[in-house]
């Protein structure tokens, strides 16, 4: 089994959570419980960004197996979009617990570390499948018409 194929498994089950969260949202938003306009806010940027950038992690697994990375390259290069993911929405919760409105905050700083972590991740993907596309045939011989 390739490793890509367990961490999409782990990609789906990280999805049920992001469904847990929007229950959770929708019960605080519903009279379950309160949220400041200030929690509100960045409860639903990590929850959104959560959702968005799990249905990237299942496209860029199925694509990572069609560049020319070996199994443990793609294994290492999907983890670093996982993290990046992690990080990313994580930090807009972990701002939402510890910041203030208009400072910086550990949460800020994770979810910048995970946006450079997700472009790394992405650009060396598209390397890594630029690398596996075939030379044009009819490139290499000129025609002399």
């Amino acid at each position: 089994m390739k490793p890509t194929t367990r961490l999409m498994a782990l990609v789906l089950f990280g999805i049920v959570t992001v469904e847990f969260g929007g229950w959770s949202l929708l019960g605080l938003l519903t009279g379950r419980g309160s949220l400041t306009p200030f929690q509100e806010q960045y409860f639903r940027a990590g929850h959104g960004h959560a959702g968005v950038l799990l249905i990237l992690a299942l496209v860029f697994l199925l694509l990572a197996e069609r560049s020319k990375y070996s199994d443990s390259g793609q294994f290492r290069l999907s983890l670093i979009l996982l993290v990046g993911i992690l990080f990313q929405s994580g930090g807009f919760f972990v701002h939402m617990l510890v910041g203030d409105t208009g400072a910086s905050s550990v949460g800020t700083t994770l979810t910048s570390v995970g946006a450079v972590l997700l472009a790394v991740a992405l650009i060396g993907l598209g390397v890594g499948l630029l690398r596996n596309v075939a030379p044009d045939a009819g490139a290499e011989t000129k025609r002399s018409d």
